[in-house]
């Protein structure tokens, strides 16, 4: 359940610190007062959507934080906080803060959480019925989310999802496979041809930065060879006279002065690896020649390589890859056969499976919508329709082959209604007025928080299009509902705010030139007033106020 709640800098709300209590809360108050940022607050807990404009002006950030209290009944929040590597507790604070930036941070008991663990979280804690989720009731779609809820088919209906994705990825492949198979000659000689062009060549890896340092240095050949001997013989002629007698003198000098030794040494080593360096000139000289021949053949495979560059891959790496993966679809190719017949069987068996699930699915729901119907037709009688009809009506035909199924499975239910005894039950879209939809969706709230580990139920504004018996009845229902669990109310219907364990009063002030908004809990005297305020507005009188204390007077009948 909801204990506290803490709003710092969001919209007219400067500060908020609000506590609560188990039971039926309610909050009123004028028309613009700031009940919807309450609602908001809770909204952007749960990851919804935020806005800069948001942020009070003048602040740099807005603070939505809640505590909840937390029951063994509620074990997928302790397994999501388990593996947060948070240790379970008997309170849960969720935390977003919103800054100008228009970034979020989220926080569950005090450490970083994302917007999606934090909406999951949130989903188990409370449950919402907005003047929206009437838009919603009046789609079909969500009817069938209401049928698997209350009717607890949602298992199985995982189950069809799953076996649907696995029968359409079984069909996607097989027809692409049928498609390949109408074309593979085709596409085998194609892919034989590029394999038999690459293998033919024999690239291999760095080949062709060699070739192009051969082909210059054929290119260059007379020029090399015409340096390389006029250096040659220059060197030779250097070594082999001047540096030949200046070594020799060295030597002799050395046997006179031996401190001349490591120079002689010095010199002569110089001179030795000049003759060497010599002797390297000569060598490459000799070894090149100038062959047109050969810069023919470089010049060739460079154009060829060259081109299948340009076919396959930018370098020959590539092009050598491109050939390996060739020849592994030219294997897929030739054992095609064999791949189709063991994927036909697979998408026939996927096939069973699903028209199986999805037949018993399809069973558990007309079961289900029997009951359903039966709880709301119920429920309905309760909150002032007694003659009304309700039915599930499906639409098409159960197994009528997987064409027409989806990962919901064969069904479209749709719920039928009507107000009135002996009249035909038409779609909810042409015959249900507000207050109608109102008192049905409060309906199926009640069953729906029955069904699942919510412990805490707001309703805003549910009650509109409802007033005189139907409000009685409809403030007797949720009365009911918050025996068992926490539920808020934010209305305008004193016969449902007459019956609040706790009443806050939402209202604007002005002070220091800002309009805030605040939350009032109110005494017994402080409840009278706004119920008659409710009633009257700004006229009340005695009548009024003794109509109040009758009405207040009814909930401790109701409790």
């Amino acid at each position: 359940m909801l204990k506290e709640l803490m709003i710092t800098n969001l919209a007219l709300i400067e500060k908020l610190h609000v506590s609560f209590a188990e039971g039926l809360t309610v909050l009123t108050g004028e028309t613009g007062a700031g009940k919807s940022i309450i609602l908001q607050a809770i909204h952007l807990l749960g990851g919804g959507k935020a806005a800069v404009a948001w942020i009070r002006s003048g602040a740099e950030t807005a603070t939505v934080e809640a505590l909840f209290e937390l029951n063994p009944r509620q074990g997928l929040i302790l397994e999501k906080l388990a593996e947060m590597g948070c240790e379970p507790e008997a309170e849960l604070v969720i935390k977003r803060i919103i800054s100008l930036k228009g970034s979020s941070r989220y926080f569950m008991n005090g450490s970083l959480a994302t917007a999606r663990t934090v909406g999951e979280v949130m989903e188990q804690l409370l449950s919402v019925a907005s003047q929206h989720d009437h838009q919603q009731l009046l789609q079909p779609r969500s009817h069938l989310d209401c049928l698997d809820a209350i009717g607890d088919l949602w298992p199985q209906r995982l189950i069809v999802s799953q076996s649907y994705d696995k029968w359409r990825a079984a069909s996607q492949l097989y027809q692409e496979l049928v498609a390949r198979e109408r074309d593979k000659e085709q596409r085998r000689d194609f892919l034989a041809f590029q394999v038999s062009e690459i293998e033919e060549a024999a690239a291999r890896p760095g080949e062709d930065a060699a070739l192009i340092l051969e082909r210059d240095r054929l290119r260059a050949a007379d020029e090399l060879i015409g340096l390389g001997r006029k250096s040659w013989h220059l060197l030779a002629e250097a070594v082999n006279t001047p540096l030949s007698a200046v070594r020799k003198n060295l030597a002799q000098m050395a046997a006179f002065d031996q401190s001349l030794a490591g120079l002689a040494e010095e010199v002569a080593g110089n001179c030795f690896q000049l003759e060497d360096q010599v002797q390297a000139i000569r060598n490459y000289v000799e070894a090149l020649a100038s062959d047109p021949a050969r810069l023919d053949v470089v010049t060739a495979r460079l154009d060829l390589l060259q081109r299948l560059k340009r076919k396959y891959g930018h370098e020959l790496e590539a092009v050598i890859t491109f050939a390996q993966e060739a020849k592994q679809e030219l294997a897929e190719i030739e054992a095609l056969d064999e791949r189709l017949a063991d994927l036909k069987k697979e998408v026939l068996e996927s096939e069973k499976a699903l028209s199986e699930s999805a037949a018993l699915l399809s069973k558990a729901r007309q079961s289900a919508a029997q009951e359903l119907a039966e709880r709301i037709r119920a429920s309905l009688a309760s909150l002032c329709f007694e003659q009304a009809v309700f039915e599930i009506c499906f639409k098409g035909e159960q197994g009528q082959g997987l064409g027409a199924i989806s990962r919901l499975g064969w069904d479209h239910p749709e719920f039928m209604f009507s107000a009135n005894q002996g009249e035909e039950a038409k779609p909810l879209t042409k015959v249900a007025s507000g207050g109608e939809l109102s008192r049905l969706m409060l309906a199926l709230k009640t069953l729906l928080a029955q069904k699942d580990q919510v412990d805490t139920v707001i309703f805003d504004e549910i009650d509109a299009g409802i007033s005189g018996k139907a409000a009685e009845a409809v403030a007797r229902k949720i009365r009911e509902l918050a025996g068992h669990h926490q539920v808020f109310c934010i209305t305008h219907l004193p016969q449902i705010a007459s019956l609040a364990d706790e009443h806050f009063l939402v209202q604007k002030s002005v002070a220091e030139a800002r309009t805030r908004t605040s939350i009032i809990p109110l005494t017994a005297d402080g409840r009278e007033h706004e119920l008659a305020r409710m009633l009257d507005g700004d006229s009340v009188s005695e009548q009024t106020l003794a109509y109040v204390r009758t009405l207040m007077a009814r909930k401790k009948v109701a409790s």
